[in-house]
């Protein structure tokens, strides 16, 4: 079987479970050729166990309009904000402190987002997700 030739591929974020073919979904779907309406239904179907957590999802179009969905794992920037229950990160970090996490949590954190760091230890993933956690206001402890 000869090989389907990629006209483009990209990422876009959305719930798990839960997207919606509104902005900005629908129209970045439709500038690259993906039926909106196919997609949310595959998506939501392949994200459903996410529960509304917000997933990436690089998607590559082929020539034939058909298209594939791959997974990734949430933002480090989301899972920070909600280990620290913070609204957002800090806009200076280095003055204004928005959360705490321990090195605990950033280790969970670097479990969870697995194959998507770029490291082989989780300790030393837990060491990039607190670079993450400092650059945006939050206090590492531990």
């Amino acid at each position: 079987m000869a090989k389907k030739e990629i006209t483009v591929q990209f990422k876009l974020q959305a719930p798990g479970g839960k997207a919606t073919p509104a902005p900005p979904i629908g129209p970045a779907l439709g500038a690259n050729g993906v039926n909106p309406g196919q997609f949310i239904t595959k998506f939501n179907a392949m994200s459903a166990h996410l529960k509304g957590k917000v997933v990436v999802a690089q998607v590559t179009v082929y020539k034939d309009r058909t298209f594939d969905i791959e997974l990734k794992s949430s933002p480090a920037a989301v899972l920070l904000k909600d280990a620290a229950k913070a609204e957002k990160g800090s806009g200076e970090p280095n003055k204004n402190k928005v959360g705490k996490v321990t090195m605990a949590q950033c280790k969970k954190i670097a479990e969870e987002k697995g194959k998507d760091l770029n490291c082989f230890d989780f300790d030393k993933g837990a060491r990039i997700i607190a670079g993450q956690a400092r650059s945006m206001g939050i206090t590492v402890e531990g």
